[in-house]
């Protein structure tokens, strides 16, 4: 019983080889035996006797969930002291409908505090390691979630991505991590980091898995507003398409200094790969591009200091005893309960929102996010999917970049202009580096709301690697 996908568990069940329960069992068994070495788990479960979503794909499959996405009486550490101990009070609506479909969780998995880091180091609870080398880092912040299925420690997992949190991990582990348009998942009983730019997607050992569960976790929702109102097709309807005749565009942008060589050389072969599918390649251009990473350290932080303004000591959180006014209470409630990149970008928020400085920082961010967009906008008019590097290196070692913010920051270099402009991406394994033997993941980048062509090139591609 190792490395299951989602088909796998179902036609073991229905052949009789286990039950839901057994499965479960076997995956708790392993994540007791292998987990003190990754660290990609900071809570388990227990199984769950449901009937519903007996009917259902993935019914009894068992999964993992990012610590920043609520299960109602279980603990959400987001990654951070400051929530330690914090018992969530409802369903995430992501997890009612997996719940509903009849999945199984395992357990909530590590992650950069309040998401915010590209390494799974800045969790409060330390770092993940990484299955293919454990001297090396997950990537993040969803590395927990990428760990675990890398490591076949669940079926699948949810992770978040603010600025490439599901994807660059997926790269980093050597999985498949999809990021859909913003508004086609629900981020209701999701802990916000940018509500502008969060987004819950899975994370799968192959493209049809992603295609299956953002069938079941996607849709309107009553709870988040800023959910699309129109219903979701099949995801899963058009894999077997073949992409031959499809416009592929290939941004100069993307190769240009701070890509490594070992990365540039795979994605070169992989875009090779997509013409002798009988794709046509298009060179275009991003022309904004370069300025998206500045736009993005502006916007996010400027998110964070109002979104974790909530978590002063008094409401809910860790709670300074010692405190004996109401100042100090917060105050020392947040410089204990928050680590460092939380604290640098809740002051870099607060600095690019106050007076003085919101039109010179935080507005023309906003401006550049809008040419952002109009890029990719004029690029779809040209073509149907865009290609690149997920990340410009393969996975690093431990504490090789964790003193040095910026080098970190520049990881996410070719995943936050999706963000950005909200649009869905997929990374997928394209083979290992040759100077490292780490995976090295491949991006395609769809237009709004366009997650179908996405999987298809994703799946189609994915074949060609068999």
């Amino acid at each position: 019983m190792e490395n299951h996908t989602i088909k796998s568990i179902q036609e073991g069940i229905k052949r009789g080889d286990f039950s839901a329960h057994e499965i479960f069992d076997h995956y708790a068994i392993k994540i007791g035996r292998e987990n003190k070495r990754l660290n990609a788990y900071l809570s388990t479960l227990v199984f769950q006797a449901s009937v519903s979503g007996s009917q259902s794909q993935l019914a009894g499959v068992p999964c993992a969930i990012k610590d920043n996405i609520l299960i109602d009486g279980t603990i959400a550490t987001a990654g951070s002291k400051i929530l330690e101990n914090y018992i969530s009070a409802y369903d995430a609506s992501v997890i009612t409908k997996l719940r509903n479909a009849g999945v199984q969780f395992l357990g909530k998995t590590n992650m950069d505090e309040f998401a915010m880091g590209t390494s799974t180091e800045n969790s409060a609870f330390g770092p993940t390691k990484n299955p293919h080398n454990l001297e090396r880092v997950t990537g993040g912040s969803s590395g927990g979630s990428a760990a675990a299925v890398a490591a076949d420690l669940c079926v699948f997992a949810l992770g978040s991505d603010t600025g490439g949190s599901v994807r660059q991990p997926a790269s980093f582990c050597g999985v498949v991590g999809l990021k859909p348009t913003y508004g086609r998942v629900s981020r209701h009983g999701l802990i916000a980091m940018a509500s502008s730019l969060d987004q819950i997607g899975p994370i799968t050992k192959n493209v049809y898995d992603s295609a299956l569960v953002l069938n079941s976790i996607c849709g309107n929702d009553k709870f988040d507003s800023t959910t699309a109102p129109e219903n979701a097709p099949d995801f899963t309807k058009n894999l077997d398409q073949d992409a031959a005749g499809l416009k592929i565009g290939v941004p100069r942008e993307f190769f240009r200094k701070g890509l490594s060589l070992e990365v540039e050389d795979k994605i070169k072969a992989t875009i090779s790969r997509l013409e002798q599918m009988g794709c046509s390649i298009e060179e275009i251009s991003l022309p904004n591009f370069e300025y998206a990473l500045a736009a993005y350290y502006i916007i996010v932080p400027s998110e964070v200091s109002a979104n974790l303004a909530r978590f002063d000591g008094i409401r809910y959180g860790y709670s300074s005893e010692k405190s004996k006014i109401l100042e100090d209470v917060y105050s020392e409630s947040r410089s204990f309960g928050f680590g460092a990149e939380a604290k640098r970008r809740i002051m870099l928020g607060t600095y690019a929102l106050s007076s003085g400085y919101y039109d010179a920082y935080y507005l023309k961010a906003q401006k550049v996010r809008a040419l952002i967009k109009k890029d990719f906008d004029n690029a779809f008019r040209q073509v149907d999917a865009i290609v690149g590097p997920t990340a410009p290196s393969v996975a690093f070692k431990i504490g090789e970049k964790i003193s040095d913010p910026l080098s970190l920051y520049l990881e996410d270099i070719y995943t936050v202009p999706i963000n950005l402009a909200g649009l869905p991406a997929i990374s997928i394994p394209c083979g290992n580096g040759a100077e490292s033997n780490m995976p090295v993941g491949f991006q395609i980048i769809g237009n709004s709301f366009n997650e179908e062509t996405v999987l298809r090139v994703a799946h189609q591609l994915e074949a060609s690697f068999r």
